[in-house]
């Protein structure tokens, strides 16, 4: 298995990832041509022909023996620079009334647009058959691999969108209490407009003063900061990488967004670069690989699990099969994380 960036004949491979990925996952919908405008500008992004700010970098996860895409993730340099970018901010304000000697604070949502500016990691999907052997942690770390290897095309402040809770019939208690009420649609409808970047009906037709959370039903007030469960293990990642809840949530789902600063980001601080040897023997087989590597090139970004670490002198020798999945040889370099 082995990350590399989305190439432009990955199209049905990455139609086929976007059907599985089910409601609430508003960064990949079913649309071919909105995924091909995607890979498109994915590519530029490698290619280095946009901006730093503007770039989208969306990566696939490679069954390199059968030659089929078992999962995607993506980074999203900035985010709100073109399109606004919304969250619910969770606040507090206090009531008290010195007659009746009564102090009182309620819970409230503010329509914010505070992360604009920020990277966003996102559109994690780990088809089922392949949640195994630290799949979905190769996913979630090559990513952070990448922004250690090209800090500069970074801000300072990276964060995740977390999906939402469903209930057993596919519906969002949160957005049939409030979001219902102020679009004319399905949450379908809208997640599917927003997923296409047609995100400025949010601020048209979204309320612009805080919404006391009592007036909501308990089982949305629920919602709020929870995840869907099939989205807890890559917050469970997240967490252990460092990023935070610190009070954002979806508008539609309720779903929390985690942040950090990018330098604080636990895989940032501890990879390393160290030069490659490539010896011909295979390591022992491990059921749970702990050595990450990516590769220094952007166009030909490569990350994989890898038998063993840097030896006593730094050096880091491979076998010739990984040697050949990352693409490198003796004399390179590789960007590597002990997990």
């Amino acid at each position: 298995m082995r990350i590399r960036p989305i190439a432009r004949g990955d199209l049905d491979g990455l139609q086929r990832l976007a059907r599985e990925t089910g409601v609430g996952f508003t960064s990949l919908p079913d649309n071919r041509d909105f995924l091909a405008g995607k890979i498109e500008s994915a590519a530029r992004a490698f290619e280095e022909r946009v901006p730093a700010e503007e770039r989208l970098y969306f990566f696939v996860l490679e069954d390199d023996e059968r030659g089929e895409l078992a999962g995607c993730c993506a980074i999203e340099a900035q985010v709100g620079r073109e399109v606004p970018f919304y969250h619910y901010r969770v606040g507090t304000l206090a009531h008290s009334s010195v007659q009746l000697d009564l102090h009182r604070t309620i819970d409230t949502l503010f329509l914010s647009s505070d992360h604009t500016g920020d990277a966003e990691v996102a559109s994690l999907y780990l088809r089922p058959e392949y949640r195994r052997h630290r799949n979905g942690a190769l996913l979630s770390k090559a990513r952070w691999l990448f922004m250690a290897q090209f800090r500069s095309g970074f801000p300072d402040k990276v964060l995740a969108e977390m999906r939402g809770k469903f209930d057993a019939n596919g519906i969002s208690p949160f957005w049939q209490c409030l979001g219902s009420h102020f679009f004319p649609m399905d949450f379908n409808e809208a997640d599917r407009l927003t997923g296409l970047g047609q995100k400025s009906f949010i601020g048209e037709l979204m309320p612009k003063f805080p919404i006391y959370t009592p007036f909501l039903t308990e089982e949305a007030r629920a919602c709020i900061g929870a995840v869907h469960d099939d989205t807890r293990p890559a917050l469970e990642m997240l967490k252990k990488e460092g990023l935070r809840w610190e009070g954002y949530i979806d508008i539609f789902d309720g779903g929390p967004t985690v942040e950090a600063y990018i330098d604080d980001v636990r895989a940032v601080r501890h990879s390393r670069l160290c030069p490659v040897e490539v010896a011909g023997s295979e390591p022992e087989s491990t059921e749970r690989p702990a050595w990450l590597v990516a590769t220094t090139e952007m166009a030909d970004f490569r990350a994989a699990w890898v038998g063993r670490g840097p030896g006593a002198d730094g050096t880091l020798t491979l076998s010739d099969t990984e040697a050949r999945r990352l693409g490198v040889t003796t004399g390179d370099s590789l960007r590597v994380l002990e997990t």
